[in-house]
């Protein structure tokens, strides 16, 4: 529209309300209920004495109730920290700027008529374009707005709520909102009996619910409920009479609304609290996308929380996420594969996905690589399902590794993350780790250790380490200085990644062909893996001392090991009751011990007696590394003295039944030893 005719609309705009303050007693007509969205028999007729004041208003926003509200640590506050807009100078302002302050100069003052005739006249404009949307909060029109909720008329609701919610869609309009307190006027409309000016009010909060405060003031206002109220609709979607199809597009508003309250903790737990997954998993029962778009991506918010997820799982709704993987429309799909990537961490839920023929559709979605929300989430779905073997055979029907190979380079990390925790999972296959070497995988694999981000570095070195289980692939791995990369992660501040990378260590070092000198050629590497023995951290230190452990083979990186102090470090740690520590713990101990005295000094730093309380573990990994341990420490008197003090010679006979032979040959050695120093005590007292 040119200048002159946005001019000439706003004269005719302009002509039509003063016309109507002067006859007060007209009627509006067709086309302003058209407008509203009521019906044609509905009368103009109002009991609307002029816009409620601004004094009015202030006082609607309230004191908010006392809570202390946590909002999720994930959250992004990304709308609520973005800068203000800066006024422009009245020479840059477009036409509709003036146009719509004419508007908002007839909203305040003008009467009952006039004011439902302003407000059709808004919405002629464009007021998805900033410059409207700031023009009516700048010039007062957000507070009339605001205030026309509190009248008793359904038509003056209607055209306000109508306005808001196009320009709730802006950032700082929504911020200004909730300050004027106008979300909870809009709450409170959730109870009308007309249904328009619920599906409005739904919408509306739907989009002042993106940030953080917006969240909030719904909880306290019961908004949660009364939103969770309008998911009860018809029984089924079936041939629906007009009502039955009005009752369906409250609904839809309603999860619009319940999807943006639900990136909050708390309201995560007030939605559950509500009732609303049967209501959800009814829903999501629905044929039209419109429905299942805002349903889903309220269920994959909220599968984060474990309780969803098994609700997800007992309500029978895996089925139909899988169902809408072959959906035409891809916003769909991404958000049943991110809800599938959620609920995967559960094995039933992964032995679902496969009856329902899910992997399948998963790994069709990885043909649509341009759409890179939908990448991700596919990927991560079949990172998660993958975790469960029986998948990893179905995925390697569908020629699923050699995609995900190739998603390597050039792709997003949230994708690279999901490709290569997929990797990982399949890696564990024997057969797959040659196929990661022949489709070209461990070179980009390598690279990726290069990358800063911290989920990705844990998964990276997860995959590299069960690809360095092949001696071939850990050839590759040796020639692109793999090892040297996972050593530096070492460093990484992040104990996740530190433990990831000590893990992934101990396949290299075992597999590489001169294993001793690699080590030795990492100038001050040993240092760094003694003084990880300080984290505090239990997953560190036990990746740390199972690194020891294979290092500790070669007798020169023992000797170095032994001069930076490993063994008070390791004896130090004795004490722990942690399962996992303690297996690799005394696996690093019985291999320290084969270096001059270093089984005298695990005596003197008092490491054998909380040794001997190991053997009570119900864990056989830890039978095993503990009588290795305690058969090396038996070969020094002063030790066997303390293993026999402790008693130590009933929990060893009975491990001496042991199926696995090295554990009965540690066991019986160690209990020889302790014979024999004390048959040599005998005969030294009878020479006596």
């Amino acid at each position: 529209m040119s200048e002159m005719e946005d001019s000439w609309s706003c004269v005719c705009i302009d002509v039509e309300i003063k016309k109507c303050l002067r006859n007060s007693g007209e009627t509006i007509g067709e086309k302003q209920n058209k407008q509203l969205g009521l019906g044609a028999k509905t009368n103009a007729v109002f009991s609307l004495h002029g816009p409620v004041s601004s004094q009015k208003m202030k006082t609607t926003a309230g004191a908010l109730p006392v809570d202390h509200f946590s909002e999720s640590s994930s959250e992004s506050e990304d709308e609520e920290e973005q800068a203000e807009r800066h006024p422009e100078s009245s020479t840059d302002l477009p036409a509709e700027y003036w146009q719509i302050q004419k508007l908002v100069k007839y909203l305040k003052g003008g009467d009952q008529t006039a004011t439902v005739l302003t407000l059709c006249a808004m919405m002629d404009f464009n007021l998805m374009q900033e410059t409207c949307q700031l023009a009516i909060r700048d010039l007062g029109g957000l507070e009339v707005l605001i205030n026309l909720l509190n009248t008793d008329e359904v038509k003056c609701k209607i055209g306000s709520l109508k306005i808001l919610r196009k320009i709730s869609h802006n950032v700082q309009i929504r911020r200004t909102i909730v300050d004027m307190g106008g979300l909870q006027s809009i709450i409170k409309i959730l109870d009308s009996p007309v249904m328009d000016l619920k599906a409005l009010a739904a919408e509306t909060i739907a989009n002042v619910a993106r940030f953080h405060r917006g969240r909030r003031t719904v909880r306290q206002y019961a908004g949660i409920k009364k939103l969770v109220k309008l998911l009860d609709c018809v029984p089924n979607f079936a041939n629906l009479n007009t009502n039955e199809e009005k009752d369906v597009d409250v609904a839809r508003c309603g999860a619009l609304a319940l999807w943006s309250c639900s990136k909050s903790i708390k309201n995560k737990e007030a939605i559950r609290n509500a009732g609303a997954i049967p209501l959800l998993g009814h829903l999501l029962k629905s044929p039209h996308e419109n429905m299942l778009i805002p349903v889903v991506g309220t269920l994959q918010e909220c599968a984060s929380e474990e309780s969803y997820r098994i609700a997800i799982q007992k309500e029978g709704m895996i089925k139909d996420l899988v169902k809408n993987l072959t959906s035409n429309n891809d916003e769909l799909q991404m958000h049943c594969a991110s809800a599938i990537f959620k609920c995967a961490e559960d094995k039933q839920t992964r032995d679902l996905v496969r009856k329902y023929k899910g992997l399948q559709s998963l790994v069709l979605l990885l043909g649509k690589a341009e759409n890179k929300q939908l990448l991700a989430a596919a990927t991560g779905a079949i990172w998660k399902c993958s975790i469960s073997k029986e998948n990893v055979a179905k995925f390697q029907e569908y020629k699923a590794l050699e995609t995900l190979i190739g998603l390597l380079t050039d792709q997003p990390e949230d994708v690279l993350v999901n490709v290569v925790g997929a990797l990982g999972e399949f890696a564990q296959i024997p057969a797959n780790k040659t196929t990661v070497r022949k489709c070209g995988g461990i070179k980009p694999l390598v690279h990726l250790l290069t990358r800063t981000n911290q989920a990705l570095l844990v998964n990276v070195t997860k995959a590299v380490g069960a690809c360095a289980t092949d001696k071939d692939n850990m050839v590759i791995i040796d020639q692109l200085d793999g090892v040297r990369l996972l050593w530096s992660l070492l460093k990484n501040p992040s104990a996740d990644v530190q433990s990831s990378a000590a893990w992934a260590l101990c396949p290299c070092i075992e597999n590489a062909k001169d294993a001793g000198e690699m080590v030795r050629s990492l100038v001050g590497g040993l240092e760094l893996i003694v003084n990880l023995l300080k984290s505090t951290n239990n997953e560190v230190l036990a990746s740390i001392c199972a690194a020891i452990a294979k290092i500790a083979k070669d007798k020169e990186n023992l000797a170095v090991l032994t001069d930076h102090g490993v063994v008070p470090l390791l004896s130090k740690l004795t004490n722990t009751r942690d399962v996992k520590l303690r297996h690799h713990l005394a696996d690093a101990i019985g291999h320290c011990c084969m270096w001059g005295s270093n089984r005298v000094s695990f005596g003197v730093a008092g490491a054998v007696a909380p040794l001997v309380c190991y053997l009570k573990s119900q864990d056989s990994a830890v039978h095993q590394s503990t009588a290795m341990a305690l058969y090396q420490l038996s070969k020094d008197p002063n030790n066997c003295i303390t293993m026999h003090e402790k008693r130590v010679v009933k929990p060893l006979i009975h491990i001496m039944g042991s199926n696995e032979e090295t554990i009965q040959e540690a066991a019986a050695a160690c209990v020889r030893n302790i014979r024999l120093l004390s048959l040599a005590n005998r005969k030294a007292q009878l020479f006596q």
